[in-house]
């Protein structure tokens, strides 16, 4: 089922191994593009349109209403209010060890320079839905902006066909403290929250996965309002050695390929062994997954396992791939640590699944995605702060810096930026002079 590539020694992966494609795809660009468009010269009309077409839903109202919010917090049972608060409160305590702190500092002549940090005002969070709900995906977005100070926090997530959203979505809203919730998704929700319409107001950053139209959007939109990254199909790539049990390799591919038929599947490893193993247990484990359609279409489509003569050969397979999600199964995962140059989540050790991740460890699960952790990050608070650098001189350090400033300016040509400097240098000069 997996297509498998053994490299001989002094061979290295090569991109072209890989089967994932880069970028957005001109198409849905293009539909993107039109929804957007209209979304923005027409308002709710277009929404409503677009929700009906799309989700089949007729709304009247946009906005979730608290009786619904508290319906919905009624209908999901204490157990899992339980464990949404668990994993809120990991979440929370992750994330408020990233938040950053504004800085200031003075100089001799008297310099003061900083940088001051400022949450955004609105934030835009994402949240699939229809068929399925991803009430993880609500804490992930919404508690980091939390965390960071941002004032408001507003939710887009497709309605079902009766025009309602799932509660366990509602439900974990509440929980993460989220402001406002519109029953609305796809490309359209993106134009909503970027340009804003009579119901939807326009937020300043934009964050949250969705499908290939909702990157899109994001793409097209990008400028007029922030984004944080444009996510692809999701990834996980399993480094494994002789250690590795077969079966929890199996069961990590199955996890990821069960999220779409387009989710890429890795396994690196030092074992030659290892394949063979890992597919009898695909066999096995197969025959009890609802989702096994689905899992055996990623597999076969987008599954690759690479076996390495040693394990720089492997790192370096690694490094290529750039993988959302990098499980090291390896007797020495600690180790290995160090030498990890791109991946979105790192998970170390057996006993470690990248479900553990998904929901209650505390880390963030929305990750750079395509190779794309060659230089991007997770979500995280950074995403929902922006910093602005603060300077001031007293004259006395105008004129210590301010002849460099000037030669700089000429020697670009820029005469207004060197007289910015010299006319006030000229003019204290000449006050001196009158006293």
């Amino acid at each position: 089922m997996l297509r498998t590539i053994v490299l001989e020694p002094g061979k290295h992966l090569a991109e072209s191994d890989l089967t994932r494609s880069g970028g957005v795809d001109a198409e849905v660009l293009g539909v993107a593009a039109r929804i957007v468009d209209e979304v923005r010269a027409r308002g709710d009309e277009a929404l409503r349109e677009y929700t009906e077409r799309f989700d089949r839903a007729s709304i009247d109202e946009f906005a979730v209403t608290e009786a619904e919010i508290d319906d919905a917090v009624a209908s999901v049972g204490t157990e899992f209010l339980d464990a949404i608060a668990h994993a809120a409160g990991a979440i929370a305590d992750y994330h408020v060890r990233q938040v950053p702190q504004s800085w200031f500092t003075t100089q001799e002549g008297g310099i003061f320079l900083g940088q001051k940090v400022t949450p955004i005002a609105r934030a835009g969070i994402y949240v699939p839905g229809g068929r399925a709900c991803y009430p993880s995906s609500v804490l992930m977005t919404a508690i980091p902006a939390r965390v960071a100070g941002v004032d408001e926090v507003a939710m887009v997530v497709p309605p079902v066909a009766d025009g309602t959203v799932n509660p366990y979505t509602l439900a974990a809203a509440a929980e993460a403290g989220v402001d406002e919730i519109y029953k609305v998704g796809g490309a359209q929700a993106i134009a909503a929250l970027a340009y804003g319409t009579e119901s939807v107001p326009r937020v300043d950053k934009v964050v949250g996965p969705g499908n290939a139209y909702v990157t899109a959007a994001k793409k097209l939109v990008m400028g007029d309002v922030g984004i944080d990254m444009l996510a692809g199909p999701s990834e996980v790539c399993v480094l494994a050695d002789d250690t590795a049990l077969p079966a929890f390799v199996a069961i990590d591919l199955m996890a990821q390929a069960e999220h779409d038929p387009r989710a890429a599947t890795y396994v690196v490893t030092t074992d030659p062994e290892l394949p063979g193993k890992v597919e009898e247990a695909l066999a096995v484990l197969l025959t009890e997954a609802p989702r096994r359609e689905v899992i055996e279409r990623s597999l076969r489509d987008n599954g690759l396992v690479v076996v390495c003569p040693d394990i720089v050969a492997a790192l370096d397979a690694v490094d290529l791939i750039a993988p959302e999600h990098l499980e090291i199964q390896m007797a020495d995962a600690f180790d290995i640590l160090g030498s990890i140059r791109n991946a979105g989540a790192i998970f170390l050790g057996h006993f470690t699944p990248e479900s553990v991740g998904d929901y209650v460890a505390g880390p963030n699960h929305v990750l750079p995605t395509g190779g794309t952790a060659r230089f991007s990050s997770p979500l995280s608070v950074d995403d929902f702060v922006k910093k602005s650098s603060v300077l001031s001189y007293s004259f006395e350090a105008l004129e210590l810096d301010g002849p460099t400033a000037a030669l700089i300016a000429n020697a670009e040509g820029l005469d207004a930026h060197a007289r910015a400097v010299t006319l006030r240098l000229e003019a204290m000069t000449e006050l001196d002079g009158e006293e």
